[in-house]
C-alpha cells in the first residue's frame, strides 16, 4: 500500500506489519522519516515537519538523515552516488516529481542532463522493501564512479548489534554477531563474483532473540563484486549503504542516451526476532524472487565424487541404474563429458560431447536416464576457458587480461570476458545448441575461479567489465530460460561462491558448499537459513569417511538427515555402496519425499543452533510439521533435552504417522517433544500431522 500527502512530497509504503516513509523538503532534500512498525500518513507528515538539528561547520544536519546521500554539498557521510564529468565531480540535484504505478514508487531528480530515479517497491504480502536507482543521461558523458542501490537509515537506539555471514571455500555462510562501534564496518567482494567470504546480507538488532525483538536486515541482489558499509556516525545514528562494485575507481561511463540501473538492495524490518525475520525473507523469495518456487525440487544424484574425470557413457548408465533403484529423480553428469576434458587442464570452452566417451552425443544417455524414470542434467562452466582448448587457441583475446602482464591461471583456467558481445554470442550458440541436442532437464552452472587480471585492452573504459560481465551473465541466463523453459538451473561457484538475490531470481537452486561433511554442514546451513530458504539449498549425501576435507566418518543416517534439511542430493560412489546401504538409502529417499513439501515450502523455526550437543530445525506448512534433529555429542549419559516446538496450534492434536503417537499442541509448545537420540552423530526425523 502507498499513501501520498496532498502536496506530493511525503510517501508511506506499508506492508502487513511495517511501513517505510520518506519526504522531500522545499529545498529538494530527500529525507528518511521512518522504517519500522506500520504508521499512518499523518504520522509521517508529523515527522516531516520536525526541523533538522543545528550543527557547527564540522558536522552536517543532513548526515544520517538523508535518504540517498550524493557526493558534494554539505555532506560528510559515505556517498551512495559519486559522479564525474569533464568539468566537475559530484551531484547537485533538484526534485522533479514522482510516479506511482504497479505498486512501485519512483522519485525523480535532475542534475543537468542526468536524471536520477530512486525506486521503491513493497508487495502487499511482504514487509520487504525493494530499492534501486536508475541513472539516465541526456547530456555530456558522465563517469559513474559509484552508484549504490540504496542507503538505509535505522532508528535511534542505545546500542546496535551486527549480524553477518562470513567464511571461505568449504566453510561458507557462518553466522557471527558483534556489537557495532563508531566508524564503518565494510564487507564485500573484490573477486568478480559474490564470493565465499561474505554473503551480501547484514542484520542489526538492539536486543533481539531468535523469536522476539526488532531486527533490521538488508540483502543485495548482485552476483559480481559488491560492497556493503554499515556506519555508526558521530552522533550515534546508523546507516547501511550498498551496491555493485568494490570501490570508487569507476563502474562505467554513460554517454548521451545511455542509462544504468543498479541491482536491488532489499530491506526488511521484523519484530519477530531473527527467526521471524528469516521466515519473512524466505516467504519473500519464494513469492517474488525464485522462479517457479511452488514446484518442489527433485532428489538428484551427481556423478562427480563417483567418477571425477574418469567418465564414460557405460559407467554413467551403471550409476544411473543404481540411482533410479534408490528413488532418485534427477541424474546429473558432472565435469568431464565434453571436449578433451580428461583433467582440469583442458577442454573448458569446447562445449561438445567427447566423441570417445559419448560416441552418439548425450542423447542416448539422456534417453536411457529418462527411460529409468529420472530427469537428466549436465555440468557446465561457461564463463571459463582452459588455455589448452580449441576456443582459446582460436580466440586468445577473448579472456580478461592486461597487456604485457602474465595471464594468471587458477585451476588451469582463465576467465572469459563476458562483457564482449562476440563472447556472449558464442556462448549463446553453444549452450542453446547443447540444450537443443538432447533432452536435458537441468544445468549445474559453475564458476571456479575469481577475477585476477581484469583487463580489456583496446576498450575505452575497460573497468566496465566488472559490471558488464554480470549483466551479460544475467542476460544469457534469461535468454536460455526463455528458449528452454523446461530446463532448471543451479548456481554453483566452487560451492557457495555465487549466492545472492540476483542469481536466485534466475536459478532454481544453489550449491551451498563443496564441503559435504554432514556435521560441518549444520553450521553452514544454519547461517544460510538466516536469509535464504530451504527450497534453494542443495545438500548432498556423500561417502564416509569424508574424503574431500576432514576424513571424518559418519553414519548414513546422520548424512541423510543433515542433507534432508534442504534440497536432497546424493553424490557418493554408488558402485561401492553395499546392498544394505543402498536399501537404507532408498528408505531415506522415500522418507524425504514424504516431508519434502513441508521442508521446501514451509516456515522454518531454528529450535537449537549447531553449537554442540543437540541441534534441531522445524518446518511448518499448513497442518503438518517436520522436525530434524542431530545429536552432535553426548557426555556422561546426560538425557537429550525435549524440543519445544513452535508454529503449532495449542488447541489441536497432532499425530506421528509413523508411530501413531498423539501429541497435544499445548504440550509440544510448552513441554516439548522428546527425541530418541543416543550417542555421537545420531540424527532423526519426526513428522506430525494435525488430526
Amino acid at each position: 500500500m502507498l499513501d501520498i500527502s496532498e502536496d506530493g512530497r511525503t510517501w508511506v509504503l506499508s506492508g502487513p506489519a511495517g511501513s517505510y516513509a520518506v519526504h522531500v523538503t522545499e529545498r529538494d532534500e530527500l529525507l528518511h522519516l521512518h522504517w519500522g512498525p506500520r504508521i499512518a500518513l499523518a504520522d509521517a507528515e508529523a515527522l516531516a515537519v520536525r526541523p533538522l538539528p543545528e550543527y557547527w561547520p564540522f558536522e552536517s544536519p543532513l548526515d544520517g538523515r538523508e535518504e540517498y546521500p550524493v557526493e558534494g554539498g554539505p555532506r560528510f557521510v559515505r556517498p551512495a552516488l559519486s559522479l564525474r564529468t569533464a568539468e566537475r565531480r559530484g551531484t547537485e540535484w533538484a526534485y522533479e516529481g514522482h510516479e506511482a504505478r504497479d505498486g512501485e514508487l519512483r522519485l525523480r531528480f535532475r542534475d543537468g542532463g542526468l536524471t536520477v530515479t530512486l525506486h521503491y517497491r513493497m508487495h502487499p504480502d511482504s514487509d520487504v522493501v525493494g530499492r534501486w536507482a536508475t541513472l539516465d543521461n541526456r547530456g555530456p558523458e558522465v563517469e559513474v564512479l559509484r552508484a549504490d542501490s540504496a542507503t538505509w537509515t535505522l532508528p535511534d537506539r542505545d546500542a546496535w548489534r551486527l549480524s553477518q555471514l562470513h567464511g571461505r571455500w568449504g566453510a561458507e555462510s557462518r553466522l557471527v554477531r558483534s556489537g557495532l562501534t563508531p566508524g564503518e564496518k565494510v564487507i564485500g567482494s573484490r573477486r568478480g563474483h559474490t564470493g565465499h567470504q561474505h554473503l551480501p546480507w547484514v542484520a542489526l538488532d538492539a536486543d533481539a532473540t531468535e523469536e522476539h525483538g526488532e531486527v533490521y536486515g538488508c540483502a543485495l541482489g548482485w552476483s559480481g563484486s559488491w560492497r556493503i558499509s554499515v556506519a555508526q556516525l558521530p552522533d550515534g545514528r546508523v546507516q547501511i549503504t550498498g551496491g555493485a562494485g568494490h570501490d570508487d575507481s569507476g563502474l562505467l561511463t554513460l554517454g548521451a542516451g545511455e542509462s544504468y540501473t543498479t541491482p536491488v538492495f532489499a530491506g526488511l524490518w521484523s519484530d519477530g526476532g531473527f527467526g521471524g525475520a528469516s521466515r519473512a525473507w524466505h516467504a519473500y523469495q519464494r513469492a517474488h524472487v525464485i522462479p517457479d518456487a511452488g514446484r518442489d525440487r527433485p532428489v538428484l544424484f551427481n556423478s562427480w565424487e563417483a567418477t571425477e574425470f574418469d567418465i564414460s557413457e557405460e559407467q554413467q548408465r551403471a550409476l544411473a541404474e543404481r540411482a533410479a533403484a534408490m528413488g532418485v529423480e534427477l541424474f546429473v553428469v558432472d565435469d568431464g563429458w565434453f571436449g578433451r576434458r580428461t583433467s582440469d587442464r583442458a577442454g573448458l570452452g569446447d562445449w561438445t560431447p567427447n566423441p570417445d566417451r559419448f560416441p552418439g552425443g548425450l542423447k542416448p544417455l539422456a534417453d536411457h536416464v529418462h527411460g529409468l524414470g529420472m530427469q537428466f542434467g549436465i555440468w557446465v562452466e561457461p564463463e571459463m576457458v582452459n588455455p589448452d582448448s580449441d576456443l582459446y587457441r582460436a580466440h586468445p583475446d577473448w579472456v580478461q587480461y592486461q597487456t604485457g602482464r602474465k595471464r594468471t591461471e587458477f585451476r588451469n583456467q582463465l576467465v572469459l570476458n563476458l562483457a564482449r558481445e562476440d563472447v556472449q554470442e558464442y556462448l549463446w550458440e553453444r549452450l542453446d545448441g547443447l540444450l537443443s541436442s538432447a533432452p536435458i532437464d537441468y544445468v549445474k552452472w559453475d564458476f571456479n575461479r575469481c577475477f585476477t587480471d581484469a583487463g580489456w585492452p583496446g576498450d575505452p573504459y575497460p573497468q566496465r567489465l566488472w559490471v558488464d560481465h554480470v549483466r551479460a551473465l544475467y542476460a544469457l541466463l534469461d535468454r536460455l530460460r526463455a528458449a528452454h523453459p523446461g530446463v532448471a538451473f543451479e548456481s554453483c561457484s566452487g560451492g557457495g561462491g555465487r549466492i545472492d538475490l540476483g542469481v536466485l531470481s534466475r536459478t532454481d537452486q544453489v550449491w551451498t558448499s563443496d564441503n559435504t561433511d554432514p556435521l560441518d554442514r549444520l553450521a553452514v546451513q544454519h547461517g544460510f537459513s538466516q536469509i535464504h530458504p530451504a527450497r534453494v539449498m542443495a545438500a548432498w549425501v556423500t561417502d564416509s569417511p569424508n574424503a574431500m576435507l576432514n576424513h571424518r566418518a559418519s553414519s548414513l543416517r546422520f548424512r541423510f538427515v543433515s542433507a534432508m534439511a534442504g534440497v536432497l542430493g546424493v553424490g557418493g560412489d554408488l558402485t561401492k555402496w553395499t546392498p544394505e546401504e543402498l536399501a537404507e538409502a532408498r528408505e531415506w529417499v522415500g522418507r524425504y519425499k514424504e516431508i519434502r513439501p513441508v521442508v521446501q515450502r514451509g516456515d522454518l523455526y531454528r529450535l537449537r543452533p549447531p553449537e554442540g550437543g543437540l541441534s534441531a530445525v522445524q518446518y511448518v506448512l499448513g497442518d503438518e510439521t517436520v522436525v530434524l534433529a542431530w545429536l552432535q555429542a553426548q557426555r556422561y549419559g546426560e538425557p537429550v533435552p525435549a524440543l519445544r516446538l513452535r508454529g503449532v496450534d495449542p488447541a489441536a492434536t497432532y499425530e506421528c504417522p509413523e508411530t501413531g503417537e498423539l501429541y497435544r499442541g499445548a504440550v509440544l509448545r510448552h513441554h516439548g517433544l522428546r527425541i530418541g537420540l543416543r550417542g555421537d552423530l545420531d540424527a532423526t526425523v519426526v513428522r506430525l500431522k494435525r488430526k
